[in-house]
């Protein structure tokens, strides 16, 4: 296939089939520079060399009633995870501070739950409100389970500027991750999101076991719901889960392809190198800017990751530069 076709094709306002974004994934290595700056092209025009920067703050761990097999925040893994209720709204309004300093967009504040308690949802919305007054600048980003529209209504009252629900997989290879809750729940929390008027990030994780075209099938479920957002993580198996102790299947040639795939087929959208890039894309890490135009620093919720002036020199070393709020 002719990428720089095919990446003219979405420049003039045309549409990647499925069958384009699966012969992406299948394409040979020897193209893969090729496919890449195809996807950098669409990447510029709509983002330029920017890369935004968004930090994560883990406001409740490891008392997860689901089953989300490659989770280690699941009340089903056995591990050492960190394990705490909701933190205080001193503590959350702190933590927007780390995500300041180091000229983050976005503070995303996450909690381990199938959804929001009355009292969670409040902590969150009366420590956003704190945020905004502090840091007017900063844009809020929540994570927090499944949502109903009241619920969600009261999280933009509050000055939340996105909320976060991925779908993680397929439709098809869904019930082989998750079994406590199913993709349709998932789809109408994000629905939900964009009804209210809050930027919707969803996105999902590659590595599990799915095929390359259940891969494409969730890219395309992305697009349908008009996503704002696509953080693109990586499996990276944590002691304690199911997915534990099974071969990564993804190679880094593979992470890049499927960060190519994601950028042609939702050419205008944010699309983010999440977790587990570190372990997965190795020593190239920094070829995923071309087709990503956002990443997580400093961290993940219960791994480690590189640390900001790392990644800071990792993404001017590549001829891109950060986004600082304006």
């Amino acid at each position: 296939m002719d990428w720089k076709k095919l990446s003219d094709l979405v420049l003039e306002g045309g549409r990647v089939m499925p069958e384009q974004a699966l012969a992406i994934l299948e394409s040979p290595d020897a193209q893969l520079l090729e496919v890449l700056q195809g996807a950098y092209r669409i990447r510029r025009k709509y983002f330029g060399n920017s890369v935004s920067l968004h930090l994560l703050r883990n406001v409740k761990s490891g008392k997860c009633p689901e089953d989300c097999a490659f989770c280690s925040q699941s009340t089903s893994a056995i591990n050492d995870v960190k394990r705490y209720d909701m933190q205080t709204v001193e503590s959350i309004v702190e933590g927007a501070q780390a995500a300041v300093d180091r000229n983050a967009k976005r503070y995303c504040v996450v909690s381990s739950t199938r959804a929001p308690s009355p009292n969670e949802l409040e902590t969150i919305c009366e420590a956003a409100v704190q945020i905004k007054r502090k840091h007017p600048q900063l844009e809020i980003c929540s994570s927090l389970g499944l949502l109903t529209e009241e619920k969600a209504l009261k999280l933009k009252a509050a000055g939340v500027n996105r909320f976060n629900h991925n779908l993680e997989t397929s439709e098809n290879y869904f019930p082989a991750v998750v079994t406590t809750h199913d993709f349709e729940d998932r789809v109408n929390t994000a629905k939900i999101v964009k009804k209210v008027g809050l930027d919707l990030c969803c996105g999902g994780l590659f590595g599990m076991g799915e095929s390359l075209q259940d891969r494409v099938d969730l890219a395309f479920a992305l697009a349908e719901l008009d996503v704002d957002s696509v953080p693109v993580n990586f499996l990276d198996p944590r002691p304690g889960t199911p997915f534990h102790g099974k071969s990564n299947p993804l190679t880094p040639n593979d992470c890049l392809r499927a960060l190519a795939m994601i950028r042609f087929v939702i050419p205008r959208t944010e699309v983010r190198i999440a977790g587990g890039r570190e372990t997965t894309l190795r020593a190239i890490q920094p070829l995923a800017l071309y087709p990503a135009n956002s990443m997580f620093t400093a961290g993940y919720l219960t791994t480690g990751g590189q640390d900001y002036e790392t990644d800071k020199r990792m993404i001017e070393d590549a001829g891109f530069q950060i986004e600082i709020p304006a």
